[in-house]
């Protein structure tokens, strides 16, 4: 769900590219995600308050509390977050975790989450980089949205295809990853 959260918030930044990389390496216990755009950046007055739970952007509700949860959550797993922005450049931000902590919450269906963006928002290159200690999988809607031309995204046959590239790319590097 942090993940979607911060891409969502990628994409109300203005974001055409939006880049998810999750890394596990259990060489040094540690569990990376990072999520970096092209969209509009935030000043610094705004990087400084971004972890503030009681300020947002958003016009719906009077509380952001995306961001400060994935710092909690980071925190909680002797990780931390780190989030650099540059007006008019973009955002990237890192949320760093120890990988065997017992508190942290499990990464999720990550093809799914992908799935979901890519579907919600298909005018975005969306970007995924999954890697377990040294294995990989980079999956780029750029290639395939221009593969479809006019054919929406929604199209069950193509949905089908995108899921199982994303399932089966995800679930290679799993199985494939060198246990520690």
């Amino acid at each position: 769900m942090h993940v979607l959260d911060i891409a969502e918030n990628s994409v109300a930044a203005g974001a055409g590219m939006v880049e998810i990389a999750v890394e596990e390496d259990s060489s040094v216990d540690r569990l990376t995600v990072s999520v970096e755009d092209d969209g509009k950046g935030m000043d610094e007055q705004t990087l400084c308050s971004i972890t503030d739970p009681f300020v947002t952007s958003r016009s719906t509700r009077v509380a952001g509390l995306g961001i400060p949860f994935l710092k909690a959550a980071a925190e909680a797993c002797n990780g931390g977050l780190d989030i650099v922005s540059v007006p008019g450049k973009g955002t990237r931000l890192v949320a760093e975790f120890e990988r065997g902590h017992i508190d942290l919450v499990p990464l999720g269906d990550l093809a799914s989450t992908v799935l979901t963006l890519v579907v919600g928002f298909p005018d975005v290159r969306w970007l995924l980089r999954y890697r377990v200690d040294g294995e990989s999988f980079t999956f780029d809607s750029e290639p395939i949205g221009t593969e479809l031309g006019e054919i929406p995204w929604t199209q069950p046959s193509v949905l089908r295809y995108v899921r199982e590239m994303l399932e089966g790319g995800v679930a290679r590097v799993q199985r494939t990853a060198p246990q520690a």
